[in-house]
């Protein structure tokens, strides 16, 4: 008898009174930005010297399509931001470092150092760490060049995979003959 009371006991569930979720908090996002930080920027310890490398400049070595496959991680980062509420303002910033990577990263092998140096991901997690500390309220202007940068961004990515489809489909026809 003892033993089948031992059982039931064991096998009750306890409960836990969490409180409201807060959809408008912010700093859930952070972890997603943390992540990509560390894996695009940060990722690879190099001994000797104070800088760690990430995959973003060794992505950025392959020509075309590892710029291409580093600007959407980036951008997907943003959109996601931009899904969870970060201020337009912010994301404008964010996508400035996107834009300044991608440009500089279409040179071949200055591209990669650049990226290796620039770590706009990295810059980006800086960036809502510190807007998440002191939130500032946004303008009308800013507002504006948010919208230059993001078409900026879009516009460079497009003409990458355009450029980068140029490109394979003339080393086909010489390949091909």
């Amino acid at each position: 008898m003892q033993s089948k009371i031992e059982d039931r006991q064991s096998k009750t569930l306890e409960w836990e009174v969490l409180p409201p979720e807060d959809r408008h908090r912010r700093k859930s996002v952070e972890p997603m930005f943390k992540w990509v930080s560390l894996i695009m920027d940060r990722l690879i310890h190099i001994p000797g010297i104070k800088r760690r490398l990430g995959l973003n400049p060794i992505l950025d070595l392959v020509p075309g399509l590892g710029d291409i496959a580093a600007a959407l991680v980036s951008v997907s980062v943003l959109v996601y931001g931009i899904r969870r509420g970060i201020p337009k303002v912010l994301l404008g910033r964010m996508a400035l470092n996107v834009l300044i990577n991608e440009i500089v990263g279409i040179i071949p092998i200055v591209g990669s150092i650049f990226a290796f140096w620039f770590t706009a991901n990295t810059r980006n997690y800086d960036l809502l760490r510190e807007h998440l500390d002191t939130p500032r309220r946004s303008t009308k202007g800013d507002k504006i060049f948010v919208g230059a940068v993001l078409g900026l961004v879009v516009v460079v990515i497009l003409a990458g995979i355009i450029g980068t489809f140029l490109i394979l489909q003339a080393i086909a026809k010489l390949i091909s003959g």
